[in-house]
């Protein structure tokens, strides 16, 4: 099993929780980002740098992945496609996504991209991540990795 991060949008205090995870278990860690990226020297976490440009980092991670790997991301439709592929996948808060409700969530997603689009809702995304989504998620990463 190896564990693919959607690099660009993880947040920093979500990559130093999987670089000492990764070390611990000695499992492979693999970031993916269309930017260079600083990580701990270890043999069992290393980058890819993909090419600049919409979904491409997405796009690796699905062809790259393979069941039974885990990928973190909050990027649901990149979440539906590797769970679609046999792989699972894990949300930097600590949801991990699953098959019977990944529609529900993608078709959530376009009706708020629409209202954003609409001006009948403005504002950006998520809340800042706090101490207990980091809970939360180292939580759920060690049920993952335990299971």
């Amino acid at each position: 099993m190896r564990i693919w991060v959607d690099a660009d949008a993880c947040p920093k205090v979500i990559k130093e929780i999987l670089y000492r995870a990764a070390v611990r278990i000695q499992n492979q860690l693999i970031l993916v980002a269309n930017q260079p990226l600083t990580v701990p020297r270890s043999q069992y976490i290393e980058t890819r740098q993909v090419a600049a440009g919409f979904d491409v980092a997405d796009n690796y991670i699905v062809q790259q992945c393979q069941v039974g790997d885990l990928v973190v991301t909050a990027d649901i439709p990149l979440a539906a496609e590797v769970l679609e592929k046999g792989a699972d996948a894990l949300n930097p808060r600590g949801e991990l996504y699953i098959r019977e409700t990944i529609r529900q969530k993608l078709t959530m997603r376009d009706f708020m991209d629409e209202m954003r689009g609409t001006a009948v809702m403005t504002g950006g995304g998520p809340p800042p991540l706090n101490q207990t989504d980091r809970r939360e998620f180292a939580n759920a990463l060690d049920r993952f990795l335990n299971n």
